[in-house]
Parts: C-alpha cells; sequence; structure tokens
C-alpha cells in the first residue's frame, strides 16, 4: 500500500523513469507512453473562481470552471479561457471586488450565494464575447466531503443542511439551471447509492466525475462501473503511485465508457509531465486548473508544444454525456 517509501516518491521514480526511456529511444514522452494512439489534444477544464477549502471565503463549493468543448483546436479553446480570465478580473475590478486567488489559481472573493458564482462566470463568459453553452459549458468541483457532517450537507453558503437525497435534488437543479457539463465530487466518497441516484437523474446531461469517490484505485473504479456511480474517472498520478498504474486505471475506464480526466493536483510543481500523460493516454480531459501561475501554465505550455505535432481536439467528444 505504498506507506514506507510513498506514493509521492514511488510517483518521482516512475516519472524519471518513464522519461529517461522517452529519452533514450529519442521520442516525446507523449508519443512513448501512447504509440500511436497519442493523437488527440484533451479539452481543458480552466478554474476561474475558486471556494472551499482552496480559497478561505465563504463560498461552499470549491471550484467553479470553464470548458471550452465549442473550440476548434486546444490553442483557441486555451485563449478562450485566458480572455474569459481577463474579462472576469476587470468586471471584479470595476466593482471594487478582490482579484486575490485561491490555491488553484482562480479568484477567490467572497460572495453571498452559490447562483452569485455561477452567475459571475456566466457574465465573464459573455463579457469576453462567447456564448455559455455553446462555446462553453461549466464544471464543478463540489468537494462535497468537505461539508459533509453527521450524515448532512451543511453548506454555509445557502444557510441550510441538505440530507443526502436533498443534496442529489440541489445538484440536479444547478444542471437544470446552468449549462454545466461536469461535476466533480457532488457527494461524500462512501455515499455509493446516492452518487447512483445522481447518475440516474442527471448522467445524461452532465458527467458526473469521482475524485474522492474513485482516488485514482482500480477497485473504486471497478465498483462505480458496476454500480454506475459515475460517468468519468479523474486521474491523479500520485494517487496511484506509479504511471503505469495511473493508465492501467484509465484502461480500464475507457473500456467501460467512462470518460477520464488527467489531474494536476494543489502545490504543483512547474514538471509538465500530466500534459504529456493526458495525450498519451487519449484521456479526452485534462484539469490543469487556472490560467495563472508558472506551475499551471508549464502545463499548458507544455500543451502547446505537442499541438504543433497534432492536430486532433477532444471538444464536446470528451465528455461521456
Amino acid at each position: 500500500n505504498k506507506a514506507n517509501p510513498g506514493a509521492n516518491a514511488i510517483l518521482g521514480v516512475s516519472m524519471a523513469a518513464a522519461q529517461a526511456a522517452a529519452d533514450a529511444t529519442t521520442l516525446p514522452l507523449y508519443r512513448y507512453l501512447g504509440g500511436a494512439g497519442a493523437r488527440v489534444m484533451p479539452v481543458p477544464m480552466m478554474n476561474i473562481l475558486n471556494g472551499g477549502a482552496h480559497a478561505g471565503n465563504d463560498v461552499d463549493l470549491q471550484e467553479f470552471m470553464i470548458v471550452p468543448y465549442g473550440a476548434d483546436t486546444f490553442e483557441e479553446g486555451l485563449r478562450w479561457g485566458v480572455e474569459i480570465f481577463h474579462a472576469l478580473r476587470d468586471i471584479l475590478t470595476e466593482a471594487g471586488l478582490n482579484t486575490a486567488v485561491g490555491d488553484e489559481g482562480g479568484f477567490g472573493l467572497p460572495l453571498d450565494s452559490i447562483d452569485a458564482a455561477f452567475d459571475l462566470v456566466m457574465t465573464g463568459i459573455r463579457e469576453a464575447g462567447y456564448v455559455p453553452g455553446d462555446d462553453f459549458g461549466l464544471g464543478l468541483d463540489v468537494a462535497a466531503s468537505h461539508f459533509f457532517t453527521n450524515g448532512r450537507y451543511e453548506l454555509d453558503t445557502l444557510g441550510e443542511t441538505f440530507s443526502p437525497a436533498e443534496m442529489v435534488d440541489l445538484v440536479a437543479e444547478w444542471v437544470e439551471t446552468y449549462p454545466i457539463v461536469s461535476v466533480e465530487d457532488p457527494l461524500v466518497e462512501d455515499d455509493w447509492d446516492a452518487w447512483v441516484s445522481l447518475v440516474e437523474r442527471v448522467g445524461e446531461e452532465a458527467q458526473i466525475l469521482g475524485d474522492d469517490l474513485l482516488v485514482t484505485n482500480e477497485d473504486r473504479v471497478e465498483r462505480a462501473i458496476d454500480s454506475a456511480a459515475a460517468t468519468a474517472v479523474l486521474v491523479k498520478p500520485n494517487q496511484t503511485g506509479t504511471i503505469t498504474r495511473a493508465m492501467s486505471v484509465v484502461d480500464t475506464a475507457q473500456e467501460a465508457g467512462l470518460g477520464t480526466v488527467v489531474s494536476a493536483r494543489s502545490g504543483e510543481t512547474c514538471d509538465s509531465t500530466i500534459a504529456d500523460l493526458a495525450v498519451a493516454l487519449d484521456a479526452g480531459q485534462i484539469k490543469i486548473c487556472s490560467i495563472s501561475g508558472s506551475e499551471r501554465l508549464s502545463k499548458y505550455n507544455r500543451l502547446l508544444e505537442i499541438e504543433r505535432k497534432l492536430s486532433d481536439f477532444s471538444g464536446s467528444e470528451a465528455l461521456p454525456s
């Protein structure tokens, strides 16, 4: 279980070995790992508003993201996202609001409601000249485990608590109201029945993405497949320890028709391995988080380099719904 050396230490060795092998064969890392199948650029999930534990503000939900699935290329989608990020900063500045960023690089301003956060993201998209639900979808990282206490979800922003069934209703309401295409960790990680219920309710409209639920663990992914508890898997290599095991989790998910999102972590370095990994695995989606901070930009820049060799962009086809 990696308790002695630790998954992070093992992963560093695994990444170094993979890069050394790629260098020895004079292949780029994405081609060495993925072979001829490494051909599609992932659609980025781009954080622009932070809440929860990553921002220290009064917004319960952890991340509000934009997904440029309407773009024709990765480069175009990235440019659109940058334009929205700056448009949103101008909106906040003009309103005299805080433009400091949270751990994931999105703006971490205080807001009085969850709907206000949604509306602010929608306004940013429109101010930049794009159409919500056409050019962009919205992505959420609810991180529900952070506000689950004594069997109920305590949403301070709303001043209410919710049972698991009521939380399913609330998330479904968000999906029905806004052009949300991805919901990560909408429920606590071991409430499998509620996850199944949410997939039944909105799984055709938005991908239900497991991070805390699945922790890049093949056994948990197989359980989610068998029970239809999620429609997509967040893949964090340091959760599973090696590049090989992360690739195995992706293979298992993709064979079952689940979407896959290769993801960065909080406390990232400027290493860009996950950019190559997302292309190598034909993951379809990548979550680097915001368009600020060198530890994030290094990965976007690496993807731009890779795109010079490739032409396909996953766009909306990457979303399992």
